[in-house]
């Protein structure tokens, strides 16, 4: 940010200042950060993953715990993709960082037909390389920079598409039990953070192999979630806070459940966050 103006400059802090309050409730709440965490940031190139390795350096000076950064990108050798971008503007900022060479893109290219989606391998394979990473580099804490908006995202695709009721958690182990991830944009909105980049000037580097796939599901639940927001201000935020209060006994899965179970006179043990949320339900109503 260069010399703004006094206006700039207080729109900013505020800006800065509610990003880095929502991270630091999400780490609290999810105990995303222990003493002696070494923690790698994945850097993709974009908004939201400088993002968050900008907050976390700035909550790493005042943290009531030590923890340790790595920023690591995953070269997946696009073409075109500027080599120098990121190394350039993590030497900059002095921080300790690692680029993983992986020609997943030539993988995706040549298994993937022409015009078909191409994210779920390419996040399978850019996983793969990010966890083996990981695992050979004593790192306790993999950071990724999905946002609120994207987790909001997951959930409707699950719901449209995949049947199942199910996000993105805000902390999650790894189906092969050795690697934590933590989402620690959990309770940033994608809008505050594109602001918060365009401030700050991030060398954003654009994805050219599934970001510019405009026709993917993903792309209409954006659309769609972004529609709601404008037209009904708030409705994002009761979403997403009913993602954490979840009562199983009123939905309708046998294995979350034990409805054949159920007895007269017996407490299911969710009575009052049922009686809380309906409650919030018809105020909003109202």
């Amino acid at each position: 940010m260069s010399d703004p103006d006094q206006k700039s400059r207080t729109q900013f802090n505020k800006l800065q200042k509610r990003l880095r309050h929502a991270v630091g409730d999400a780490i609290a709440d999810y105990n995303m950060i222990e003493n002696g965490d070494k923690i790698m940031v994945c850097l993709s190139g974009g908004k939201d993953s400088y993002t968050l390795l900008d907050i976390l350096l700035n909550l790493q000076k005042t943290a009531p715990v030590e923890f340790e950064l790595i920023a690591v990108n995953l070269d997946q050798k696009q073409p075109g993709f500027p080599e120098h971008v990121l190394p350039d503007y993590l030497e900059s900022i002095g921080v300790p960082y690692h680029i993983i060479e992986r020609d997943t893109y030539s993988i995706v290219k040549r298994i993937i037909p022409e015009g078909s989606t191409t994210c779920g391998l390419c996040s399978r394979l850019r996983r793969g390389a990010l966890y083996g990473y990981a695992e050979a580099n004593g790192i306790t804490k993999i950071a990724l920079g999905h946002h609120r908006d994207d987790i909001l995202e997951t959930f409707f695709l699950n719901i449209f598409y995949g049947g199942k009721l199910k996000a993105m958690p805000p902390k999650l182990l790894s189906d092969d039990r050795k690697n934590i991830v933590i989402r620690p944009l959990a309770y940033c909105r994608e809008k505050d953070i594109e602001r918060f980049a365009a401030f700050k000037k991030f060398p954003i580097i654009p994805c050219n192999l599934c970001g510019s796939q405009e026709n993917l599901q993903r792309q209409a639940m954006k659309v769609m979630l972004k529609g709601w927001d404008k037209q009904f201000p708030g409705r994002l935020e009761t979403i997403f806070t009913s993602l954490q209060n979840v009562a199983p006994s009123q939905l309708a899965d046998t294995q979350l459940f034990d409805f054949a179970g159920l007895k007269r006179g017996e407490s299911t043990g969710e009575e009052e966050r049922v009686i809380s949320f309906n409650a919030g339900l018809d105020i909003l109503a109202q």
